[in-house]
């Protein structure tokens, strides 16, 4: 069969990793040295003049009061200025682990409709410079460019509820452990078991960011080091050790270039460069966390990843490499139960090393992942390759399936709108407008500092089967008790104190 001149094409990527701060790298520049990098990748300077449209992965502290306004509003026009592409469209993807490959699907779509003839993504995190300039002082007011925000790809909306805000569940940090311990408790496992496993899955990713000269700790752990608990390795919400928790502090940027199979030939890319988008699927969880009947689960992941392997006629069992989003242990395991795999299975579940390892450069980690799912399949002589991409607390998620083979058959969107239709009409759990009385504990963690345990989160149900979000009390005792004696299952009184929902074992 010969390929249809609109399918979609992944054609060139570029990365960049800066390990020493420098304030005066504006986020323009690193987008400017990562854009470079994927149009030589392309192989032909051509792909300058057929790019029509860039869109940038919108910086993680970009609504963070006092600190957004530091950052370039439209820096996708100044990058096109930069790069020589006269006039293209500008589009910003919205906040969210999930944008790059949401960002890949969406325009796939548009390629595949002759709405474009090729897309440049690019996006940077300067997050190690910028926190060292929040503790120094320096000048980064070359930072900004002005201007008017571009036309967003995807809808903003809060992550969480006032209540979730309330007890903590705005935190990754704290809301990843309470999905590990729910996730621990239905394997029916010890507390030291679950640990050592989820050690083992962070010791394997260590080991492919050990070889990966992008990665910001490039360093092999041992399942013994990540699971040491000691002051360089200390707990940040249990059971996670600080080498189980991604790496936020980071100098990043990526870019990929996407086609169509016709405007490649005529561009004359080389067919060695292309790799095909055969299916994609954007699809949320139950968005507020407190409302999901289960916390260990991810029905979306499910649907997404059987849509795309339907419509690509590819089954995991065929994948040869695999970037599952690693924000935390938990988001990993519970991906890879949704497709059917083992989280320790022999070809791994990241080709860049993973968060914790390569880096979590905000928003923009998954921008590396598929540039780097680029990279790897083009060094075999045939495979697959999937991509998982997670924004927020396990809620939104976008998948893609890449490989070197052409698809049989033509591109075909995905119906996104129906898969959502049925995670939304899903029976979801009711919060207790009154909380007070007897409750369940069905998930818990406790949060650290670098003094030691200090907030103790447990979600419960009360004897209606309605959802409770609380704090323990935050004595050391009790804080203890939480992770020594495994509360899930026992009951206690929950009572309202200044605001807030008290959890009393």
């Amino acid at each position: 069969m010969t390929t249809p001149d609109n399918t979609p094409i992944l054609v060139g990527a570029g990365q960049q990793t800066w390990h020493e701060t420098d304030a005066s790298r504006t986020p323009l520049d690193a987008l400017h040295e990562a854009a470079k990098k994927a149009i030589a990748d392309v192989g032909t300077a051509n792909i300058t003049g057929g790019i029509d449209a860039l869109a940038m992965v919108r910086f993680i502290a970009d609504t963070t009061p006092g600190v957004g306004e530091l950052f370039p509003r439209n820096p996708g026009s100044a990058l096109a200025q930069r790069l020589g592409i006269a006039d293209p469209a500008i589009y910003q993807g919205t906040i969210g682990g999930n944008t790059p490959q949401y960002l890949v699907n969406h325009f796939a779509g548009k390629l595949a409709r002759g709405e474009h003839s090729a897309v440049m993504l690019t996006g940077a995190e300067l997050l190690a410079t910028l926190f060292s300039v929040l503790r120094t002082g320096e000048d980064i007011s070359a930072w900004a460019d002005g201007g008017t925000e571009p036309p967003p790809v995807g809808v903003e909306r809060e992550g969480h509820t006032a209540t979730e805000l309330a007890h903590g569940l705005y935190e990754p940090i704290n809301t990843y452990p309470l999905f590990e311990n729910s996730l621990r408790h239905n394997l029916g496992v010890s507390s030291q078991e679950h640990i050592a496993q989820i050690a083992e899955l962070c010791s394997r990713m260590s080991q492919v960011a050990a070889n990966n000269p992008y990665a910001w700790r490039p360093q092999f752990q041992t399942t013994q080091q990540i699971s040491t608990v000691e002051k360089r390795n200390r707990y940040i919400g249990y059971p996670y050790t600080r080498a189980m928790n991604p790496i936020l502090e980071v100098d990043m940027a990526a870019a990929v270039i996407m086609t169509t199979v016709g405007k490649a030939r005529e561009l004359g890319i080389d067919e060695s460069q292309w790799i095909y988008l055969h299916a994609g699927a954007d699809v949320n969880d139950i968005w507020y966390v407190s409302e999901r009947p289960t916390l260990h689960a991810s029905p979306a992941i499910k649907l997404a990843w059987d849509t795309v392997s339907a419509k690509a006629g590819i089954t995991v069992d065929e994948i040869s490499h695999f970037d599952i989003y690693s924000c935390f242990p938990s988001a990993v395991h519970v991906a890879c139960n949704e497709i059917g795999m083992n989280p320790l299975d022999d070809r791994g579940v990241t080709v860049t090393g993973g968060l914790p390892f390569f880096g979590g450069p905000g928003n923009n980690y998954s921008l590396h992942g598929i540039a780097h799912m680029l990279e790897t399949l083009r060094g075999g002589s045939t495979g697959h390759g999937l991509v998982t991409a997670n924004g927020m607390y396990l809620t939104k998620h976008s998948l893609g399936i890449y490989s070197t083979q052409a698809p049989q058959r033509p591109w075909q969107d995905t119906d996104n709108s129906a898969l959502q239709a049925q995670i939304d009409s899903a029976p979801r759990v009711a919060v207790a407008t009154d909380p007070s009385g007897r409750a369940t504990i069905e998930t818990f963690t406790v949060g650290f500092d670098r003094d030691g345990p200090k907030r103790g989160i447990v979600i419960a149900r009360n004897s209606a089967g309605e959802r409770i979000v609380a704090n323990t009390p935050g004595d050391e005792a009790t804080l203890a008790q939480l992770m020594t004696d495994d509360p899930i299952g026992h009951t206690g009184n929950v009572h309202v104190q200044d605001g807030l929902n008290i959890f009393e074992l």
